[in-house]
Order: C-alpha cells, then structure tokens, then sequence
C-alpha cells in the first residue's frame, strides 16, 4: 500500500526568503525520498493570448495561477502516479513545450507567494511555514536580484514593486500568515527555524520507514 506523503508548504512574499527556506531544508536530506515543487512553474498556459496581453500578467495575482493543474499533480503524487511538471518560459510569457517528469516521494516541499491562498491547496498540506520578513529588506533583495540576474533597472524594480508588488501583497499574500502553522521570521538566516524543521522530517521520515 502506497504511504502518502507529507506535504510542507513554504510561503512568504517575494524576497522574504521562503525559496532559501525551503532550498535548505531539502539540502539536508541529499540521500532522502524528498523533492520540491515551486508554484512559479504552474504559472497559466497563455500561448493562445497575444504577445501584447502576456505582457500585462500580473504575477502577482493568484489568478496567474494554474492552481486545478497544481492540486492535480499533487493529488497523482499522493497516490503513487509520475506527473510532468510545467515548465515556465519567462521570455514568452507562457508556459513551455517541455516538462519535468516528477516521480513521487515521502516528502514534498511546495514553495510560492501563493500557496497558502488556496484553500483547496492548503487541505493538502501537513505542515505550513509562512517566512516573515520586513518590507524594507524584501525590497532591497528583489532589487539586488532582478538588476543582477534579470538585467532590470533600479527605476523599473521599484515602480513594479510600488505599482504591483506591494498592494498585491498586502492583498493576497500578508492575509495568508494566519494559516500558517509555523512563522518564520527572517528567512533563510533563521537556522533555528530550518534545523526545528529539518529535525521533524527527520522524525517523519524515521516513522515511515518503520511503517
């Protein structure tokens, strides 16, 4: 009989450090049943739209999400299936024509701005971390990131996040830390959070095994 596995989800707004988290904890267990899924890859399909319509997603807004295909795929892992995950061309504003074959494991980790702003997503959690991290710092990590890894400008960073970013999160994302089981204030440089973290897959993993 198929054990089901044990889903942690990982949330927090952008910058805030959840995908550090999250990259963590699944790098304690490198010989481990564990895989990671990021709810940036399950972004809508647009290739029907034109170019000029992809451009105005807003990403930050949960309908940018394909949520039915995501609850899908985790529902098929829960239950022993192989699924594709998507793959998200960032480029073209839709998602691409390859996929990742994922196959299932004891424990998953979900990571996303989002996840915990589906209830139907949130069922399917054991364990849900909301990462907490001041706005000021949040801003200053996505401006360091999208100038050096993106090649945007500090004038575009900072009107999207003020446009965008900000009242988005504070809309959808800030709302959902009352569902989280777990805060964890400063992300990636709490290593208290990570280890009390790490020590509870440990266990789980440990009483799997025994089953």
């Amino acid at each position: 009989m198929q054990k089901k596995p044990i889903i942690i989800g990982v949330a927090g707004g952008s910058g805030s450090g959840k995908t550090t988290v999250a990259n963590e904890i699944y790098r304690q267990f490198p010989e481990q049943s564990i895989l990671m899924i990021e709810q940036d890859a399950y972004y809508k399909d647009q290739k029907d739209l034109p170019m000029e319509e992809r451009l105005q997603t807003n990403y930050d807004h949960p309908l940018a999400f394909d949520n039915d295909l995501l609850i899908e795929q985790l529902n098929n892992l829960m239950e022993g299936r192989e699924v594709e995950k998507p793959v998200y061309d960032y480029a073209n504003h839709t998602r691409a024509s390859e996929v990742i074959p994922i196959e299932p494991k004891d424990v998953i980790i979900l990571e996303g701005i989002m996840i915990l702003e589906d209830d139907k997503l949130r069922e399917l959690m054991d364990i849900k971390l909301f990462v907490d991290t001041d706005s000021d710092m949040r801003i200053i990590r996505r401006l360091m990131r999208d100038i050096n890894e993106r090649g945007r400008t500090i004038d575009s960073v900072i009107d999207q996040y003020t446009s965008v970013v900000r009242p988005m999160h504070l809309q959808f994302i800030e709302p959902t830390k009352r569902y989280a089981d777990i805060i964890v204030p400063e992300g990636g440089k709490n290593h208290v959070a990570i280890d009390l973290m790490v020590t509870k897959i440990k266990t789980i993993l440990e009483n799997k095994s025994m089953l």
